[in-house]
């Protein structure tokens, strides 16, 4: 059964994101970071590409030939991806795939029309009998 964790209060999504895949790739996970928002993917892949400042964070976008070979691949709903590990979630809605993944990883920021979302997203979780982690990054804690 896919594991779930939400990490809430998150200032900066994108940037958290990418905290999280290039921890999941250094542990020699395969991730797909999934955004509705194409401007959301293009930030995501100017920070994988200069984090950390000496070096960068193989990734690519779904659908590109290396796409099978490459650790991180950034995708919009309804791309087909390669890999079933880490699954990042940024878009609104749910994913549709969520559960052929090992983990999910849930990222709500502190806007209201986020978190309201995200308590959907939850609720469809938790009511289909996931287990699910609960994270709150404004001050480090974690519930």
């Amino acid at each position: 059964m896919t594991r779930i964790d939400f990490y809430t209060e998150v200032d900066d999504k994108v940037a958290f994101a990418c905290r999280i895949a290039q921890k999941a790739s250094r542990q020699h996970l395969t991730v797909v970071m999934l955004a509705d928002d194409e401007g959301l993917l293009e930030r995501a892949s100017t920070l994988l590409w200069s984090l950390p400042a000496t070096g960068f964070t193989p990734h690519c976008r779904a659908g590109t030939p290396l796409a099978d070979e490459t650790p991180i691949v950034l995708a919009r709903p309804g791309e087909i991806t390669p890999h079933d590990q880490v699954l990042i979630n940024l878009a609104d809605a749910r994913p549709t795939d969520f559960s052929r993944f090992e983990r999910l990883a849930e990222i709500v920021s502190t806007l209201d029309a986020d978190r309201q979302l995200a308590r959907e997203r939850y609720r469809f979780y938790r009511d289909r009998g996931y287990t699910i982690g609960t994270h709150r990054m404004s001050d480090g804690a974690s519930d």
